[in-house]
């Protein structure tokens, strides 16, 4: 089993590539969904542990921080996949009340909900990129056309990783001209 630390730096280093990969820009959003239980080898939502959320969290929320990227946290099944939030990110979205907690939302976004500065609840965005880390399906977050990415860092501990980053929709057919720089 990995240290918190070596999660920590697995993370940060994921956060690093899909940065890169995608070309976020600062005020972007970023989806992560995590299962701390597959991080430790086992079944998604069957060992849910508050010390690998915190440590996945510590990694790529610095990074995003520092980028001036927004995280946006997905709680599990249990919260509907809600999604914890600055309130700085979402100023006209409605929020709901709820606090996650490591078996009703997940490790992971009960420690962005405590480490970020004024967290909020929302029941949906719409996610410029993200990262999903053990299967937790962030689909129903991203914009409409989500690309996959393939990142060199492939899994944290025993948890596979998905990423994506999502375009602007093509529209008009043959005789219509895409702007390039809308990656």
């Amino acid at each position: 089993m990995l240290t918190p630390e070596e999660i920590t730096r697995q993370a940060a280093q994921l956060t690093e590539e899909l940065c890169q990969e995608a070309k976020l820009k600062e005020g972007s959003i970023v989806i992560v969904g995590c299962s701390s239980s597959e991080i430790a080898g086992h079944k998604v939502g069957s060992l849910s542990s508050p010390e690998i959320g915190e440590a996945v969290f510590k990694g790529i929320y610095g990074v995003l921080k520092a980028r001036g990227i927004y995280l946006a946290a997905q709680c599990c099944e249990h919260l509907n996949r809600a999604v914890i939030i600055e309130r700085g990110a979402v100023p006209q979205a409605e929020i709901v009340n709820v606090v996650p907690q490591p078996k009703a939302g997940g490790s992971f976004a009960t420690a962005a909900y405590k480490g970020m500065p004024d967290p909020v609840a929302v029941e949906e965005i719409r996610a410029d990129a993200g990262i999903d880390i053990g299967a937790t399906l962030i689909g129903m977050h991203l914009k409409k056309v989500a690309v996959p990415l393939r990142l060199p860092t492939t899994h944290i501990g025993k948890a596979p990783i998905t990423a994506a980053r999502t375009r602007p929709k093509f529209i008009g057919g043959d005789r219509a001209v895409y702007d390039a720089t809308l990656k």
